[in-house]
């Protein structure tokens, strides 16, 4: 399933941050939180990340 996810503002490549339970986007520095097993996948309800936000690294 975490194959056909992009990212909803750039369409760009999504990661998986298991721990965390939230998929990633590295070009937009967005986290999408996913919750009770599905993703929230609404640029409003995404977190934006710092640049120097270790999520982006992994």
């Amino acid at each position: 399933m975490l194959e056909i996810l992009a990212c909803p503002v750039c369409k760009g490549t999504l990661r998986y941050q298991r721990e965390e339970q939230l998929l990633v986007c590295r070009l937009d520095r967005l986290a999408y939180p996913i919750r009770d097993a599905v993703p929230v996948m609404l640029e409003e309800e995404a977190r934006q990340l710092a640049a120097d936000d270790p999520l982006l690294e992994r």
